[in-house]
């Protein structure tokens, strides 16, 4: 997202466009990184094209078995990096300490 209705989109055929984002889009659709956009290829500027259409989740798989887009295509994957870290471990934390600190607060 560039701000003002505009984004930079890679397409399939390996050219980042500059794209503006049509007024009935602009505050109703909510586009992000990694979502699968229809866009609108101008004719006398190939660097610049205008978002007709963002595909939800389904569509685009719907879209991937009857082979519209690529297989390497992949679905509901940003860029952004939002992935649950499952290994974290807290040094200096254990369930039965719990039970001596609550007593210490007590005492005074």
């Amino acid at each position: 997202m560039l701000g003002n209705g505009r984004l930079e989109a890679i397409c399939f055929d390996g050219v980042k466009r500059l794209c503006h984002i049509r007024g009935k889009l602009r505050k109703k659709v909510w586009i992000n990184g990694g979502d699968i956009i229809l866009l609108g290829l101008r004719d006398y500027q190939d660097t610049k094209a205008d978002v007709i259409l963002k595909y939800t989740a389904d569509e685009a798989r719907n879209l991937k078995a009857y082979k519209e887009l690529p297989d390497s295509t992949k679905i509901n994957e940003g860029t952004y990096d939002d992935e649950i870290d499952e290994n974290i471990t807290f040094d200096g934390f254990d369930d039965d300490d719990d039970e001596d600190d609550i007593d210490d607060v007590s005492r005074y």
